[in-house]
């Protein structure tokens, strides 16, 4: 039983660390691997691909989605592989073929064991999306970005792993596996080796721009892990604000694109970013044009406001209003856009969860006993900023402040 205080925060200390798991996680650590092949950075790609395939699918074959099931699902599939991190895809595959309802059961037990935060709702959602037939398109639509995920992964393996056995009949699973999924329309994009593969290749390569390059850490993280605990983050904050549908989605997606422009620019720390007066800004817009001249031609035309909104003044508050973007700055946005036609987008709580993951990444390694300069000043900073700030304690309804003081 949770108590009141606990019950309280939004982002529980329990949640935060479980999620953070994952930075740990090696995969193909039987194979010789480069660094950042980690299952929150696998987890990361795999929803960045996700959102390839949904778009397409919605696109060319006229699919309706429901997208908060796909935001769900993936975030449930996350949870579900931290717990059961020790167990090889092939021997995990046949257990589930074979005793998915069990280990399933086994997987809540422990989940709720180690996050005893998660509520009553989240968990019977997740229950039902596991044991139950709800929602066929939407899982094959993450089953193939898993796959996805994975090959990407493989082909840079295979090259550093060829003559060693069983590399070749792994190759041929995964082969086997896409071709399973071959009917969804993104599937066959990825596969014609064009501008959608070069897509996913290129935010893949967000797995290895290590963030805080000055500083040595425990667990490293890069810049495609960070995104996906922004993104998680900010679901479990939506969830908080009862923001609609279509705005929670949107705040989860806004997490996970938010830092984009840095697979062209790399992630260029704060301090010199606010170093030289306008500074911040001439990178901002140096950033957008990068965007729109080699990241938005690998897309269809049809996605480009969508990206737009998700990385351009992508800490504001903002609302799509008859067809134009409100910017509401910090302010909250009124309640009676909080609408799915009106596209709410809580920038302002995404910031917060942006440096809170931040703070996370600085406070764990120094609880490992990896620390430096840099690391014990992000520290204090971020925590002051959201504990005595009265501006920042409370951020358009998240109590900022209760979740910095979990951590001593």
């Amino acid at each position: 039983m949770l108590t009141k205080s606990k019950a309280d925060v939004v982002l529980n200390k329990d949640l935060i660390e479980f999620i953070f798991d994952a930075a740990h996680i090696q995969r193909w650590n039987d194979h010789i691997r480069p660094q950042g092949f980690t299952e929150l950075d696998k987890q990361a790609h795999k929803m960045m691909i996700l959102y390839v395939l949904a778009r397409y699918e919605e696109q060319d074959h006229g699919a309706k989605l429901d997208w908060q099931a796909l935001v769900e699902g993936g975030i449930f599939e996350f949870l579900h592989r931290i717990v059961l991190t020790d167990i090889k895809p092939p021997i995990f595959h046949e257990l589930m073929k074979k005793s998915g309802a069990k280990l399933n059961a086994w997987v809540y037990e422990e989940l709720q064991r180690r996050v005893p935060s998660l509520d009553a709702v989240f968990m019977d959602k997740m229950r039902q999306y596991f044991d139950g037939s709800c929602y066929p398109k939407e899982k094959k639509l993450l089953r193939a970005a898993h796959y996805l995920a994975t090959e990407w992964e493989f082909r840079i393996v295979y090259h550093m792993n060829q003559g060693i056995y069983g590399v070749e009949e792994t190759k041929e699973a995964i082969a086997n596996e896409i071709e399973e999924h071959y009917d969804l329309a993104g599937v066959q994009k990825i596969a014609l080796n064009g501008k959608t593969h070069k897509f996913v290749d290129l935010v893949g390569q967000l797995r290895f721009q290590k963030r805080w390059s000055q500083s040595p850490r425990v667990p490293e993280t890069s810049v495609m892990g960070h995104v996906m605990i922004v993104a998680v983050m900010s679901y479990f904050c939506s969830l908080k604000m009862q923001v609609c549908k279509q705005g929670l989605v949107d705040n989860f997606l806004g997490g996970l694109w938010h830092d984009l422009p840095e697979v062209l620019t790399r992630d260029i720390i704060s301090p010199v970013k606010s170093s030289v007066e306008g500074l911040g800004e001439l990178i901002k817009e140096i950033e957008e044009r990068q965007v729109e001249e080699k990241i938005m031609p690998l897309l269809p035309s049809q996605w480009w406001e969508d990206i737009r909104y998700f990385t351009s003044n992508e800490f504001d508050n903002k609302a799509v209003i008859d067809g134009v973007i409100e910017d509401f700055g910090r302010a909250p946005i009124p309640s009676s856009y909080n609408k799915d036609q009106y596209k709410p987008f809580n920038g302002a709580m995404l910031k917060g969860c942006d440096h809170l993951a931040a703070f996370m990444e600085a406070w764990l390694s120094i609880q490992h006993g990896i620390t430096s300069e840099h690391l014990e000043t992000a520290v204090k900073e971020l925590r002051n900023k959201y504990t005595t700030d009265k501006d920042y304690q409370t951020v358009n309804g998240i109590n900022f402040k209760k979740i910095y003081s979990q951590f001593s």
